[in-house]
């Protein structure tokens, strides 16, 4: 059975809830300044160390592949809509997924969702050949416009169905796929060669980690690399899930912090984690493991997020409970920058339709319960929860987040 798909990709840092002001005006210089200053800030900050993926970052001019509008936001650490539904990956996650999936002068390598072009773009510099998929046609031909403008001539676009693959290409070094699917899918495994590499989100909708495989006799050897969260795809792919979320009774997955992954440990289920640190002590409100944010700089990201369905047609209220603690909690560079507890929601669209928040917190203080109602927009379809310092400093403690909807 062929299945037939659309891939959007989002990053935890496109669902920040505060921009930093920019300037309607950008020139060359500028764009080259906003670009350095987001590889140092948001991806060698981050923990990415390949000195060739850093120069790539530099050098491909992510505002080319964005539409006009966007183009003064497409510096920050984001995803942004490319039309169709869909989105550019954000810079940290290209980086992140291109350092691991090891580029070599020689790989001839196969991406899976071309989207704007702008990870084909990455990996130009870095490999002998680029081979790219993109289901959605206006998105592929104007990709493929954009690369050729730009001169990345060992990019090769098709429109298509990406996880059929390309076999008349086959087989490649790399593979890397900006989808989600519940697991990784036959045709790819097929035409990556021994010993080649792949780097892959896997799982349920909303509950997803990014893999990297590496083929060993046939079969694909696994290595989780952390949580992730990519933007549900569309079609048929996406509708035949085995396990498909309840939009009616959502709920967060891994409150209390007790399922870890990972060494040093990361908490399961939660996303784009900076500046945290997961505790092991009598003194966890629930369970023997608990949440710690600590920044020392006003506006760098500490916090971790994840995602949710939610109809707002059937769920008119969540209720949100947890414990929080904090020392010396301070705003950040705005008062909006602050420790906070925090849900966005989308429509079918993933346009945001609301927000929420519960803090902010100041100052010292020990274990305490924060309970909230939250109304839930009625064309709400999904949601955002996102918790930490979020740009602010200080030290905040946070354990057994509970949500459910609220009783009629």
């Amino acid at each position: 059975m062929r299945l037939r798909l659309r891939c959007r990709t989002v990053s935890l840092a496109a669902l920040v809830l505060l921009l930093p002001a920019t300037g309607p005006a950008q020139t060359r210089q500028s764009f080259e300044h906003a670009r350095n200053r987001m590889v140092d800030e948001e991806i060698v900050a981050a923990g990415v160390t390949n000195p060739q993926v850093i120069e790539a970052m530099r050098l491909v001019p992510r505002h080319e592949f964005v539409p006009l509008a966007s183009r003064q936001l497409a510096y920050l650490d984001m995803a942004l809509p490319i039309g169709a539904g869909q989105t550019i990956s954000p810079p940290f996650v290209v980086a992140y997924m291109t350092e691991a999936l090891d580029p070599q002068p020689a790989d001839r390598v196969l991406e899976i969702g071309t989207g704007s072009g702008y990870q084909a773009a990455v990996l130009s510099p870095l490999v002998s050949e680029v081979y790219t998929i993109e289901i959605v046609p206006s998105l592929g031909r104007n990709a493929a416009r954009t690369l050729r403008r730009l001169r990345y001539d060992n990019v090769f676009c098709k429109i298509g169905d990406g996880f059929l693959g390309l076999p008349e290409h086959a087989p490649f070094d790399k593979i890397i796929v900006t989808c989600s699917p519940e697991r990784v899918p036959a045709p790819l495994v097929e035409q990556l060669r021994e010993g080649g590499r792949m780097v892959i989100p896997v799982g349920r909708r909303y509950q997803q980690t990014l893999y990297v495989f590496t083929k060993q006799d046939g079969k694909l050897a696994s290595e989780a690399l952390q949580p992730t969260l990519f933007v549900p795809m569309t079609g048929q792919a996406e509708a035949y899930r085995r396990v498909q979320p309840d939009p009616a009774n959502p709920a967060i997955v891994n409150g209390g912090f007790e399922e870890l992954m990972g060494d040093p440990p990361s908490a399961a289920g939660w996303h784009y984690q900076r500046q945290l640190e997961i505790i092991e002590s009598d003194e966890a409100v629930e369970g023997r493991w608990y949440a710690r944010f600590e920044n020392t700089i006003a506006g760098r990201g500490s916090q971790a997020v994840q995602g949710l369905a939610v109809d707002g047609r059937r769920v008119r209220a969540l209720e949100l409970a947890f414990a929080v603690r904090g020392r010396d909690l301070r705003p950040g560079q705005t008062r909006t920058q602050a420790p906070l507890v925090a849900i966005t929601f989308y429509d079918g669209n993933r346009a945001t339709v609301g927000r929420h928040a519960v803090g902010p917190w100041r100052g010292t203080f020990d274990w305490q319960r924060e309970r909230a109602r939250i109304p839930v927009p009625p064309r709400a379809r999904e949601a955002i929860i996102h918790v930490g310092l979020l740009g602010g400093t200080g030290q905040l403690d946070l354990d057994d987040l509970q949500l459910r909807a609220a009783e009629r």
